[in-house]
């Protein structure tokens, strides 16, 4: 190859070349490397190539790179930090050979920077599949993890939980839309008892919302400056939205982080999708699980319930000695009632001797509906003066007429009483104890009705 030639390949090359003598000084540089490093030429020239380096560069090359090439003389692809003029730094990959005969190292430059940043967005990228992999995980555990006994409590606790890891957040709450309007906090800590904050475009938004605390234009101030004295600097709500109603907010409170990037809110928002799917999925549980052991009519318990309380209430007075009573009550002519004023307003008495029912007895005692005009109610702990005393109440409240669209009906029910003595009595379940109470009720219509009756102890 001609020395012309020659200077065409080194001045035209496509990357830097660069000659230095064997202690490192640049003798030779050529126009691709002069025009990277922004030095003139003659700049160059006398200057260690070394001196060129970052630190963190400098540091490797002077402990390692110099000792492999001195040892192998070569070395390859190498990683380098250069310096350039203007103080930036430019990513570089390095080939070198010696040749010690001739007294001079041989370095290719390769500009590096779009292998670097397409290696950093490998990287991140990487890093936010895991994170995403991550939090993905984290939602479906906490999502699956409820039941049909799960209460909303539950729910907004765990996702409260799940958000302040998830997002870093220094605290975190949720809180649900409750029926006279209002806010509360089911899950989580709320410093700042946003709920009493008067801020309805907040709390009604449909995407997420970044409040500031020293955002000066916020066009929520109360809000911001509540942050200002809870040493907040941001916070993030998140709708809760479920079957196209608001459910509630997901609130984080961040004491330090004031930065959040689109990747952040999509999960924020993601997040909110998933607690409101699971929240309204353990809602619909709890409804479904309710209408199968309730009456759709009155909502007081149905047979399946009655049968399974009544042998749980025997097991419980057979192991405490205490006793139990079940009354059978029947409404006295209520095909007469139907047939006078229409089946509309016999639901409607049925419906309102079910509120009287359950109004008459104790929080803790069972009340439900056998099929048609028949109820039974529950009563543990309850001898037979209590028993009686009940039924007495019972009885009076259903004689209070009823108002339906039709007219005003005066109706009475017939009760049966059956109590159950432990240590006395043999051992019941809940079939006997349902049919001794129903053949006393019996007892009670054929003695003129609108009264009660007690079974005779078996």
């Amino acid at each position: 190859m001609s020395d012309h030639e020659g200077v065409d390949w080194f001045d035209q090359a496509p990357c830097g070349l660069v000659s230095t003598s064997l202690d490192g000084v640049i003798v030779a540089a050529n126009p691709a490397f002069v025009s990277w490093t922004g030095y003139r030429a003659e700049d160059l020239c006398g200057r260690s190539f070394a001196s060129l380096l970052d630190p963190g560069s400098l540091l490797f090359f002077d402990t390692r790179h110099t000792q492999l090439l001195h040892l192998r003389g070569q070395v390859e692809e190498v990683a380098l930090t250069l310096r350039k003029a203007d103080g930036e730094r430019m990513p570089v990959l390095i080939n070198a050979v010696r040749d010690a005969s001739a007294g001079f190292d041989r370095i290719a430059v390769f500009n590096a920077t779009e292998r670097v940043r397409h290696e950093r967005d490998l990287l991140e990228a990487k890093r936010l599949a895991e994170a995403s992999e991550r939090r993905v995980r984290i939602l479906q555990d906490v999502s699956t993890a409820f039941d049909v006994t799960a209460t909303d409590e539950d729910v907004a606790q765990s996702f409260a939980e799940v958000a302040a890891e998830a997002f870093a957040a220094r605290e975190a709450a949720v809180l649900l839309w409750q029926p006279d309007g209002s806010l509360a906090l089911m899950g989580g800590s709320d410093p700042l008892h946003a709920n009493d904050i008067p801020v309805p475009a907040l709390w009604s938004a449909t995407e997420v919302t970044v409040v500031q605390a020293r955002d000066q234009q916020s066009p929520f101030p109360e809000l911001a400056s509540a942050m200002r004295a809870a040493r907040l600097v941001s916070l993030t709500v998140t709708p809760l939205i479920g079957d196209g109603a608001h459910l509630g907010v997901l609130v984080c409170f961040f004491a330090a982080r004031t930065e959040l990037d689109d990747h952040d809110l999509e999960l924020q928002q993601a997040l909110g999708r998933q607690a409101s799917q699971t929240l309204t999925r353990v809602r619909l549980q709890r409804r479904l699980a309710f209408l199968a052991l309730h009456d759709q009519l009155t909502g007081v318990g149905n047979r399946q319930l009655l049968q399974s309380a009544i042998d749980d209430a025997i097991a419980e007075s057979t192991a405490t000695g205490r006793p139990l009573a079940v009354m059978f009550l029947d409404i006295d002519d209520f095909k007469s009632i139907n047939d006078a004023f229409g089946h509309a307003a016999g639901d409607q008495v049925l419906v309102a001797l079910a509120e009287r029912l359950s109004a008459s007895l104790r929080a803790t005692d069972v009340v439900g509906r056998m099929g048609g005009d028949e109820f039974v109610a529950l009563c543990a702990d309850t001898d037979v003066a209590a028993a009686e005393q009940v039924a007495e109440r019972v009885l009076e409240l259903c004689r209070e007429p009823i108002v339906v669209p039709s007219g005003v009906i005066s109706a009475s029910v017939s009760v049966g009483i059956d109590v159950y003595r432990p240590g006395l009595d043999g051992v019941r379940n809940a079939p006997q104890m349902l049919m001794h109470a129903d053949a006393a009720m019996y007892d009670s219509k054929r003695g003129g009705k609108d009264r009660f009756t007690l079974s005779e102890p078996a």
